[in-house]
């Protein structure tokens, strides 16, 4: 029963990192990004590639892979976003370009092997990253059985959460963030820059996704194509929590990646992945604007 829950608390933590940086561009930049997922596999493919050429172990490549995802979710607002802000549909899809063509990019630089390039450490479908072996040695506790690595997720998620939720709610540019998801217009009337506290949203919300990436490498093949599926993931968390809500990100995340992770234990993943789909189309029925939805805009 613990092995459930740890997985289902597991899952739940990772689709919130991914989540809440969705939840937070769109709710501030009315931005529906495409390329969320393919920050998480920048996220992954950093983790690995600085442990194989600077031997970095997980815990300096969290920080670094937060700081690359940003970097790149930064370069792609100013380049793209910038530019299509109030334009959903052309987001949408100068988005969905700029995924694949990060997945072209990554797959020709360290997974052409059908060009008989061979990269030292790196194989055709790449591996997982090196977990420290005390994260991978289960224990008992007052009768439980502890799983140290998908603890070790959930203690990164809330301390990332717990960090956002300060940052949204208790500070100056936190207070700015909500002005704009409120009224754009009127926020920059009131003096807030709302172009650099914008860019500064989506470079966070891709850090959170570059550090989901880490994570999610610990137990997932590392490949180019690996955060297709996570971000429809997310933006199903986004949309069942009600866009901009914090609460309803965090408790959508903890909602589906519970019911994810029994029905996998239950069945098998694909069974899972059709009962979370289900879920999501009965609450939408239900609650069109979400669980706790957010007037914004």
């Amino acid at each position: 029963m613990t092995d459930i829950l740890f997985i289902g608390l597991s899952l739940s933590s990772i689709l919130l990192l991914i989540a809440l940086g969705l939840a937070i561009t769109y709710g501030a930049m009315g931005v529906i990004n495409m390329a969320h997922g393919e920050l998480v596999m920048i996220g992954a493919y950093t983790a690995v590639l600085s442990g194989i050429y600077l031997n970095f172990n997980m815990f300096v490549a969290l920080p670094l892979a937060f700081a690359t995802a940003a970097a790149v979710g930064l370069l792609i607002e100013r380049l793209v976003i910038r530019r299509l802000y109030g334009r959903i549909i052309d987001t949408l899809l100068a988005t969905w370009g700029v995924a694949i063509l990060l997945q072209q990019m990554i797959r020709l630089q360290f997974g052409a092997t059908f060009f008989d390039v061979t990269i030292p450490g790196l194989g055709p479908g790449l591996q997982n990253i090196d977990v420290p072996s005390f994260l991978n040695q289960p224990f008992d506790l007052a009768g439980f059985t502890v799983q140290p690595y998908r603890s070790f997720i959930i203690v990164v998620t809330l301390t990332l959460a717990v960090l956002t939720w300060y940052l949204f709610y208790r500070t100056r540019i936190g207070m700015q963030v909500r002005a704009i998801m409120r009224n754009p217009d009127m926020a920059a009337s009131c003096g807030i820059d709302v172009r650099r506290v914008s860019a500064l949203t989506f470079a966070y919300g891709s850090g959170l996704a570059g550090v989901a990436g880490v994570l999610l490498a610990g137990f997932k093949t590392v490949q180019p194509d690996m955060g297709s599926s996570v971000v429809v993931d997310g933006f199903l968390v986004v949309v069942v929590g009600g866009v901009g809500s914090l609460m309803g990100t965090a408790f959508a995340a903890l909602l589906l990646g519970q019911i994810n992770g029994l029905v996998a234990v239950l069945s098998n993943d694909i069974v899972a992945r059709a009962v979370v789909f289900g879920v999501v189309i009965v609450l939408i029925m239900w609650r069109p604007q979400g669980l706790f939805s957010f007037k914004n805009r």
